[in-house]
């Protein structure tokens, strides 16, 4: 099979569409392990940045990118035309919801609609968005299937091209686990295309993990991330009902946590974050209607993690009262505006809902995020929004400072000697063992 041994001996030239949070680290995993990548990306700035060897998401190691360019391994464009020079294309774009909660498949059907325009004889296609089971043979695999070789006739997959789904499993910023060292789940929608597959993320990629169809794939990956929406949807409603038995939920994860089998720890907080965990199970609860079947244990989770800001902003108005204050014509602070820790990172991030609910309850908000100096548009918030900076002074003038996300590089003991009062979302305070009468849990 000629692209397996390009493949195998790293002759094959890898074609990376998306140069996101996916896309770049996949990509310049592959330049390590010694392929040429072309990136490709409809934002000319990423390209422009790229070229100058410079980084654009923060917990990226821009000497990576500085020696994948220099190495020449590593090249970035905005023309699509340039997809017949690869030999395999990885698709690492989008899968939002709208505004309705259902898949917005545009990207991923757009940018299929692209490779079919120039898919040539011998490629391999893999899909890595996350996305409903039956996407990549019921979306993708028709429009491969349609596209014509240069004799006028039809592509078969196994045969004239391959196609394989095999899901991101990113985790940004986590010191244990790189791209290259989290196993990876390949499914193939013939058994060819799985030996093609498999033969590609085996050359950079520390385990690969074989399944029986495409549709086990996409179902693995939106498994893994139903497991963890619904166990941070348990863990956030017993902190609401433990808040009102005085008991400290952080205290008794720990004490439980002490437990050697049968128990795995999750965490509560202001809400869910990130590009996976608030978006992926819808993918499955509206494929499930097309089967007559309700989730009704994913959606009940779903509404769960959905009303924590709302949580966050009840507590606040309840702490306020206890200090005679009202909310409206308060002055907050919310610390943290990406999603996680120690990232720029701001999809679905919660402290964006919250400066919307405290706006809409009539406080003047402000955020503090090293990471995040000014607050990007996104599809849904359009904030006009700079960075403060976190000093005494600072704090001191807020009547209520929100600790959202928990980077380390805040200063918890200033924070909380200078600060009125505190409500603190993360147990980043008590982690620290930093204890006052100013701070709150929620």
């Amino acid at each position: 099979m000629e692209l397996k041994d390009k493949i195998i001996s790293k002759k094959a030239h890898i074609g990376i569409i998306g140069l996101g949070y996916v896309g770049l680290p996949l990509g310049l995993t592959f330049t390590e392990k010694g392929f040429n990548v072309l990136g490709f990306d409809l934002d000319e700035r990423k390209i422009n940045l790229l070229a100058e060897g410079k980084g654009y998401i923060k917990h990226i190691d821009e000497n990576k990118i500085k020696r994948a360019i220099k190495s020449g391994k590593l090249h970035a464009t905005t023309d699509f035309s340039r997809l017949p020079e690869v030999d395999a294309i990885i698709i690492c774009v989008p899968t939002p919801l709208n505004e309705h909660r259902e898949p917005d498949m545009s990207y991923v059907e757009n940018t299929a609609i692209t490779i079919a325009k120039y898919l040539r004889k011998g490629q391999l296609v893999t899909l890595e968005s996350t996305t409903y089971p039956g996407t990549t043979e019921e979306l993708l695999l028709p429009l491969f299937e349609n596209a014509r070789n240069a004799g006028k006739n039809k592509f078969k997959v196994g045969k004239d091209f391959y196609l394989a789904f095999s899901p991101e499993r990113e985790d940004p910023n986590n010191p244990d686990f790189s791209t290259a060292s989290i196993p990876k789940v390949v499914g193939g929608v013939t058994l060819q295309c799985l030996e093609v597959a498999l033969a590609l993320y085996n050359q950079v990629i520390i385990k690969t993990v074989p399944v029986s169809s495409p549709g086990a794939a996409e179902a693995t990956k939106l498994l893994e991330n139903i497991y963890r929406s619904v166990n941070i949807a348990l863990v956030n409603e017993l902190k609401m009902v433990f808040d009102r038995m005085n008991i400290d939920i952080w205290e008794v994860i720990a004490a439980a946590s002490t437990k050697p089998f049968g128990f795995k720890a999750f965490y509560p907080g202001p809400g869910l974050g990130g590009h996976c965990i608030p978006i992926d199970p819808f993918y499955l609860t509206w494929k499930a209607r097309e089967f007559e079947i309700n989730t009704k244990f994913i959606e009940l989770a779903g509404e769960i993690n959905t009303y924590q800001p709302y949580y966050v902003v009840e507590r606040s108005i309840e702490v306020l009262n206890k200090f005679k204050k009202a909310l409206n014509g308060c002055k907050v602070l919310i610390l943290g505006a990406a999603y996680k820790k120690d990232i720029d990172d701001m999809r679905e991030s919660p402290s964006l809902k919250l400066i919307e609910i405290f706006r809409e309850k009539g406080a003047e908000v402000d955020y503090s995020d090293h990471f995040v100096p000014k607050l990007p548009k996104t599809r849904k918030y359009k904030y006009d929004m700079k960075s403060v900076t976190p000093d005494a002074k600072t704090i001191s003038g807020y009547d209520l400072v929100i600790l959202s996300t928990d980077h380390s590089d805040f200063d918890y003991k200033l924070l909380a000697k200078n600060a009125k009062i505190i409500v603190d979302t993360r147990n980043a305070f008590g982690s620290r063992s930093i204890k006052a009468k100013n701070i709150f849990k929620a």
